[in-house]
């Protein structure tokens, strides 16, 4: 409770004031003092738009006041290269201006380091369009789904009940409600929260098998279609891997487990939570396939897809091999890039473990190409995808569709304090702290979680006709252009082609390495032929 210290200060101060006023008339100043002090704390704890001075009455206006000086010392922390931070200053501010409807417009030209290398830009056209719906929707189903889902082209990315508090999922959901996007779960199960908020959920599905597990912790087929035919639950996503992270199982201690986590998990108390690093229903390839065909059924054909990072290339192929084999094709794949957040990783697994966004989406875009598969499935992508840009790009370079998550937490009040695995957050956003949580105002944080989805595909409505294109979906590599080296300009697709289609099971050779994966590779076993 330190962080009412100065709030309970200035009440104590005030009433000794007071008292002291009946003894001299001097103490008239400082009574007016802590009493300006204290009205200011009432005033923090009761207002709803700034979860830091609901957490951190009177004390908490110091942020705003180095926030106040910050223009002038951002050139210095950009110039001397130590803005090291998981996401800028600049981005940061933009996702916080379109959360709250505010300008994001920007005076004296660009910020980015445009003499760089590696600076990326999108092509623009002499006469561009004007798009007047930027409500961009995909329909996700393929051949065998019988409910197929009209998703929007950006939505929020898995973050568990229990890593966010119960305010935070709350706010997040009744946004995408309020705003038709989609909602991902997280493995951490369907909670209260996501079913107060009511908007659309893709139901994830990880190795833990939250919400649909034996009480061995095996997968539960009944559990699993009574989730499933939940009409809020639009997509069931099975969770192979995530970028923070991938390769890693984790433990939720029973300390840290509450009646609200045993119920949305269907876990016990008083017992240590376990999520294997991989599942035990299956093992190869084809026994996978097989099991995303069973979630199908069982959710009477609702979308079924996985969530990956890529790792091993030819394991991706072992996997579309058993998808030829089967005819099994799940109805999207998300490839989370290695910049995805988590609420605590190990070190050397956050920084170098799992292959980035922009490379997993090309491989496992081209993989599916040379297959012949592409056209039965939707791919999405996750992993620092923040901005009209970011979204832009992932289309070009093979997505149907974005989904974030750090970028939806800025918007509820995320200050990037990076203490989530210590349930102190500041702002109540990824904490169990009921206290803590209710620094969150879900009706405030939720109209910001609209905007800021709303503002976001507005601007790339934007970007869209100011190409000369008539829908995101229309931007290629092509319209991607980046400077590799200091005067060297290249476009985006020689460095990101699309590879043909069927090259693969033509055996065609190619100049980029995937036959001779493809030919190690089989559908029986994920180890190397």
């Amino acid at each position: 409770m330190q962080r009412y210290t100065a709030f309970g200060a200035s009440l104590a101060l005030t009433l000794i004031s007071a008292i002291a006023l009946l003894w001299s008339g001097w103490f008239l100043l400082p009574l007016l003092f802590f009493a300006g002090l204290s009205a200011l704390g009432v005033y923090d704890v009761t207002q709803r738009s700034h979860s830091i001075l609901r957490n951190y009455p009177v004390i908490g206006h110091m942020r705003f006041l180095f926030e106040g000086i910050r223009p002038e010392i951002r050139q210095y922390l950009i110039e001397s290269d130590q803005d090291e931070e998981p996401f800028s200053r600049d981005e940061r501010s933009l996702i916080y201006q379109r959360a709250k409807g505010a300008e994001d417009k920007r005076p004296f030209g660009t910020r980015a380091r445009v003499y760089d290398s590696g600076y990326q830009w999108i092509t623009h056209s002499v006469v561009p369009k004007h798009l007047s719906d930027h409500d961009f929707r995909v329909e996700i189903g393929g051949p065998d789904c019988r409910q197929p889902y009209r998703a929007s082209l950006y939505n929020v990315s898995a973050m568990s009940f229990g890593a966010l508090s119960g305010n935070a999922i709350l706010a997040l959901n009744t946004g995408a409600k309020m705003g038709g996007f989609a909602h991902d779960t997280g493995e951490g199960g369907i909670s209260r929260y996501h079913r107060q908020g009511g908007g659309d959920l893709i139901y994830q599905v990880g190795s833990g098998y939250f919400g649909c597990r034996t009480a061995e912790g095996r997968f539960d087929p009944e559990a699993f279609a009574r989730q499933a035919a939940d009409p809020q639950v639009r997509m069931i996503e099975l969770k192979l891997s995530q970028g923070a992270k991938p390769g890693h199982g984790g433990v939720l201690p029973a300390s840290k487990i509450s009646e609200e986590i045993s119920e949305a998990r269907g876990v016990p108390m008083g017992q240590d939570c376990v999520s294997p690093a991989s599942h035990p229903e299956f093992s190869t390839p084809l026994e996978l396939v097989r099991f995303i065909g069973r979630l199908r059924d069982l959710s009477e054909g609702k979308p079924v897809g996985m969530k990956m990072c890529i790792g091993h290339r030819r394991e991706f192929m072992c996997i579309v091999k058993a998808m030829l084999e089967t005819d099994i094709v799940p109805d999207f794949i998300v490839i989370d890039g290695k910049e995805g957040g988590t609420g605590a990783a190990p070190l050397e697994f956050a920084n170098h473990m799992g292959m980035p966004l922009v490379e997993g989406l090309t491989f496992a875009h081209n993989t599916l190409r040379g297959a012949g598969l592409r056209h039965r499935l939707k791919l999405g992508a996750s992993g620092k995808v923040v901005t009209a840009f970011d979204l832009a790009k992932m289309l070009a370079l093979g997505a149907d569709w974005a989904n974030s998550a750090r970028g939806f937490m800025f918007a509820i009040g995320c200050i990037q304090a990076q203490a989530c695995h210590t349930n102190h957050c500041p702002v109540g956003v990824a904490t169990q702290d009921k206290v803590r949580q209710r620094a969150i105002d879900v009706p405030d944080k939720a109209m910001r979680v609209k905007r800021f989805h709303e503002n976001t595909l507005k601007a790339l409505a934007e970007m869209t006709g100011a190409a000369g294109l008539s829908h995101p979906g229309d931007f290629l590599p092509h319209h991607l252009l980046m400077r590799e080296k200091d005067r060297e300009m290249v476009t985006g697709d020689e460095v990101y082609p699309y590879l043909p289609e069927g090259f693969l099971v033509r055996g065609e050779i190619d100049e980029f390495g995937y036959l001779g994966r493809w030919n190690r590779s089989s559908a029986a076993s994920f180890d190397p032929i």
